[in-house]
């Protein structure tokens, strides 16, 4: 589910988030749930990942990140879900599924997280810290070696080199580096970036675990609160005081994006023409 975070008073788009399939492997989710592997099988599709999240210029520079953070945990996101998945079918079990959003989690790109920081509006936390993950992953390895080991794969007749459907098992980018490590004799030691990422978590009621960890219950939903309504919070909270002490962001013009995208490099006219006809 891919949102875009809207300033109705401005017209103007303040961020961005999407929410997906979760990790598999989360052992920091896992405890906190307190879910075994088979636990975490049956009941995993009440979980999304937030794996794109923040604000763009000049909303960025008034915390507008934290605010459209505290987006994701909102009535519409939750009846969202719902309506999309509440009566679908497993692909990979074959099983109907009777899902409701309890939790969302995400993660820092590298190290701690400013954005998710003292998260809380009117005593309601959004997304809490669960810990760190262990350093381990693929981030590191680039598109350009990851096709090579899909070459290399596909020479040697292993299926991984282009099985990546729906179904056909999760984290399929993993699979295949492995596989591709393995039929190299590669320690798969060469996966531990050492970079820990931290985990945080946001439930979407006060019992959604204990529902997660017992498949039983009915979610607790009374503090949720709809995305209007978290604005007006999160822009008293945090944006206002923040355009109060700092006032950069009124500098701030439309073709500063182009430098962003494009560094330094000099911006031209057509290039002006494109942004402003893109919107």
């Amino acid at each position: 589910m891919r949102y875009l975070v809207w300033d109705d008073h401005h017209d103007k788009l303040v961020g961005i988030f999407a929410l997906g399939d979760p990790v598999f492997n989360l052992s920091v989710r896992d405890r906190l749930i307190g879910w075994t592997a088979t636990d975490r099988k049956d009941r995993l599709v009440s979980i999304l990942d937030a794996y794109v999240l923040g604000a763009v210029p000049p909303y960025n520079m008034l915390l507008g990140g934290k605010a459209v953070a505290c987006a994701i945990r909102s009535t519409d996101v939750f009846q969202d879900f719902a309506k999309t998945y509440g009566g679908s079918t497993g692909i990979i079990s074959g099983k109907s599924k009777i899902a409701k959003l309890l939790a969302v989690t995400t993660s820092s790109s590298m190290g701690r997280s400013s954005i998710y920081n003292r998260l809380k509006l009117s005593d309601e936390t959004y997304f809490r810290s669960i810990g760190y993950t262990t350093g381990w992953g693929h981030f590191h390895i680039n598109d350009y070696l990851f096709t090579e080991m899909r070459k290399f794969l596909r020479l040697r007749g292993h299926r991984y080199a282009d099985e990546h459907g729906y179904g056909q098992g999760p984290n399929w980018r993993l699979r295949t580096i492995r596989a591709a490590i393995g039929e190299l004799g590669l320690n798969e030691a060469v996966l531990k970036h050492g970079i820990r990422r931290e985990v945080f978590y946001a439930p979407f009621g006060a019992n959604a675990a204990e529902i997660m960890r017992t498949g039983q219950g009915t979610l607790d939903t009374s503090n949720l609160l709809t995305v209007a309504q978290i604005g007006d919070l999160a822009r008293e909270r945090w944006m206002v005081p923040r355009a109060e002490r700092r006032d950069e962001f009124r500098a701030w013009e439309r073709q500063g994006i182009l430098d962003l995208v494009h560094g330094s490099g000099r911006v031209t006219a057509s290039d002006v023409t494109d942004i402003a006809a893109a919107g």
